[in-house]
């Protein structure tokens, strides 16, 4: 017992001579369990509405015929959701971008979609207010359509372009349209101008997202317009002491903050299950396939028969063109007419 005593004793004492330095505030000590919690904190579930968009959006492609109808009652923010889905699953077309174009949108990304310059210049004319727009690999917008775009969205202050050799021909055209004309040039400067100032072209743009840009247009905005800045690179200070926005940055997709919280599921599956690829010919098909030969011949003989009624149409033209030249320049087809004319003259005289 006293053993046992004098033991405890020692401990305490041994305790006692260490001077045990308290530990920093700055650096507290994280249990395996603090860190775990602390993940679990981080990823929190979807929301309801997040997940009733991910249903919506798996089958979009069973209601994107009767979309108009049912999000007529659904706010402007949940729509542009749809648009993004759409978009990703290889849906939007000008009749979907039409029947949910909402006129508070102010950012709108259309890259790679089948959306036309009808499409663009209908929501132009609703989403007067859009300040960024994502038209690249748009293969069917033309510079008629950037020109309604510039012409009725007079906040626009970013463009994303180019991609496909069809928008990078678009995006050259449309060089002379984004560059803005003055009415006068009293101003020393750009910045001392004014939207009344500006007669036509582009009077709010800053950012242009062009990858491929070439020098040449690279060139001309930097000499007739340098206040657009082509591909700004994202700066602690700043751009000319301007902020680069979010939207003018290429390396995210510009509505990628739209579908924060729904599951990347909604748009995996892709757009071809609605378009399931045309069978490849079996051994057992019947059907020979035409030799190249064959089209041609085909070919020529569809085209022949097109140009039939053509071809007789213009040979009548040459004889009857024919035939009043003889007229004209044969004497004694001159005389045989007037000889004519004289007998009937006499023969209604009697």
């Amino acid at each position: 017992m006293e053993k046992g005593k004098s033991a405890a004793n020692e401990i305490t004492s041994s305790l006692e001579d260490l001077h045990l330095k308290p530990r920093p505030k700055s650096t507290p000590v994280v249990s395996p369990f603090d860190s775990f919690a602390f993940s679990l904190k981080k990823t929190k579930p979807p929301s309801l509405v997040n997940l009733c968009l991910g249903i919506l959006g798996r089958y979009l492609e069973d209601i994107i015929a009767d979309i108009s109808e049912i999000a007529a009652g659904f706010p402007p923010d949940i729509k542009l959701v749809l648009v993004a889905i759409a978009r990703r699953r290889q849906l939007l077309n000008d009749d979907v971008l039409i029947s949910l174009a909402e006129v508070s949108w102010k950012i709108l990304d259309l890259s790679g979609s089948d959306v036309t310059d009808f499409g663009l210049r209908k929501v132009a004319e609703i989403c007067i207010d859009l300040r960024a727009i994502d038209i690249s690999n748009c293969g069917k917008i033309t510079v008629a359509g950037v020109s309604e775009l510039i012409y009725h969205c007079h906040s626009l202050e970013t463009l994303r372009c180019g991609g496909c050799p069809r928008s990078e021909i678009t995006a050259r055209q449309c060089v002379s349209v984004l560059k803005p004309k003055l009415n006068h040039v009293e101003e020393d400067s750009w910045e001392e101008l004014e939207n009344v100032d500006i007669g036509s072209g582009s009077q709010s743009l800053c950012w242009l997202v062009w990858p491929k840009i070439d020098d040449d247009s690279k060139e001309s905005l930097a000499v007739e317009c340098p206040r657009i800045v082509v591909n700004p690179q994202p700066l602690p200070l700043g751009f000319r002491g301007l902020q680069v926005p979010k939207e003018a940055l290429a390396n995210k997709a510009l509505d990628h903050f739209i579908i924060d919280g729904i599951d990347p599921k909604t748009w995996a599956v892709s757009g071809a299950t609605r378009r399931p690829p045309a069978p490849a010919p079996t051994a057992c098909d019947d059907t020979p396939e035409l030799s190249m030969a064959e089209r041609f011949r085909l070919a020529f003989l569809e085209r022949d028969a097109r140009l039939a009624p053509k071809r007789a149409k213009n040979a009548r033209q040459h004889r009857r063109r024919a035939e009043r030249e003889y007229l004209m320049n044969s004497s004694s087809a001159k005389s045989v007419i007037l000889a004519s004319q004289a007998s009937k003259f006499l023969h209604n005289k009697s």
